[in-house]
């Protein structure tokens, strides 16, 4: 299949980018009098516009989800799961996923103009928080005359936005999938990190995160962030397996690349900062070491849940490490105890916390079945939500 046949059959549509002159408060303190979103779509929005799908992305992804463009050597990040007859069906569904505000793949962010200065946000954007980008992705809603959504679905960084959305926006979300997240990070966490922006602050092409009137970037302390997160998202044994003690040639006794391991790093963490923004970086790592949605109610995470009205997936990893199982049932365990309906699997795994972006015979049953049930029609039964765990399994 040609990229155009697979663009076709997947029905995509995009890049689109709507832009909002409503300010829009950020929990830092500042104000965004305006900005934009880019967002790509898959499918057919219904006549009720009961099917639409909003797919958040994590760290380092993007708008560009599932299929093609014409300059492509890759399909989107999701591509093994977004598509006719695919886990999300866009058959059934219409699916949405957008660059988060603070991104650099067009939405706005530090690498755009601030209409104030003329000149590029760089370090003065302003901090980002998951609710802040949940207000903006319903304000891409309304846009996109959406009132409530089939689904909300996102893994790590994108299961803290879905969570965020249960609980922000209880009317607008009828099927939250949350896929390899946390209800907060871990010390360990925040320390890889903190490790990671400090690899990219220290490079003497970061000048203080305007390198832009430089004319250079941070590329090395970016591939050194890189490289950290990426131990962080594969499992010992998948690392092991892949790529064991292999040399690439017979030992050099020098600094050079040696082991297929020490390659494969390098290589990923050179394409990482040729295409991924120093600043995006820090702020998108801030993020996700503030998200704690408890901390409002005293760390009680059921309390936090009691308004949310949708059912719920939470899908876990047992080789994910990042990410481990146990702060997904973590989340599990407070929804029960809200009386939330809730279903839980976890998924033998080699792969670690990259699992998630992977194919895998179960994970995509387990997501068609729960999906299978998924429409955003205007519910009678609202009072039934609070009823108590539907379905627990591990």
């Amino acid at each position: 299949m040609t990229h155009t046949d697979s663009q076709t059959a997947l029905n995509l549509s995009g890049p689109h980018r709507a832009a909002f002159d409503e300010p829009l408060a950020l929990a830092c303190g500042q104000t965004l009098e305006h900005y934009e979103l880019v967002y790509e779509t898959y499918g057919t929005l219904n006549e009720q516009r009961s099917n639409a799908v909003l797919v958040c992305h994590a760290l380092g992804g993007n708008h560009h989800a599932a299929g093609f463009h014409e300059s492509d050597r890759k399909p989107g990040w999701w591509d093994k799961h977004i598509g006719p007859g695919k886990s999300i069906d866009t058959d059934r569904f219409f699916v949405i996923s957008l660059n988060n505000l603070g991104g650099c793949h067009g939405s706005t962010g530090p690498n755009a103009i601030n209409p104030a200065t003329g000149k590029l946000w760089g370090p003065e954007f302003p901090m980002m928080t998951v609710p802040d980008w949940v207000h903006s992705q319903a304000r891409l809603a309304d846009h996109l005359g959406i009132e409530r959504f089939a689904a909300v679905i996102g893994g790590s960084l994108g299961g803290m936005q879905v969570q965020t959305w249960a609980i922000l926006y209880p009317d607008r979300i009828a099927n939250a999938i949350v896929i390899a997240s946390t209800p907060r990070l871990s010390a360990q966490n925040i320390a890889f990190n903190e490790v990671a922006r400090q690899a990219i602050r220290s490079d003497p092409d970061f000048h203080e995160g305007w390198y832009y009137q430089h004319d250079t970037r941070p590329r090395h302390g970016l591939k050194l962030a890189r490289m950290i997160g990426h131990i962080t998202y594969l499992s010992e044994a998948a690392m092991g397996r892949k790529f064991g003690r292999d040399l690439r040639s017979a030992l050099n006794f020098g600094y050079d690349v040696e082991f297929e391991i020490e390659s494969y790093l390098r290589y990923q963490g050179n394409n990482f900062s040729n295409s991924f923004d120093a600043n995006t970086y820090l702020l998108m790592t801030k993020a996700l070491d503030y998200f704690d949605p408890a901390r409002d109610h005293n760390g009680d995470l059921a309390a936090t849940f009691a308004k949310s009205q949708c059912r719920f997936l939470i899908i876990s990893f047992s080789s994910d490490w990042r990410f481990t199982p146990a702060r997904s049932r973590e989340i599990v365990e407070a929804l029960v105890e809200a009386g939330k309906r809730v279903s839980y699997v976890n998924i033998e795994s080699p792969h670690g916390h990259d699992a998630f972006l992977l194919p895998d015979e179960r994970y995509e049953t387990v997501l068609k079945n729960f999906l299978s049930h998924a429409m955003a029609a205007p519910s009678d039964d609202t009072h039934h939500h609070n009823r108590g765990n539907d379905h627990a399994a591990s």
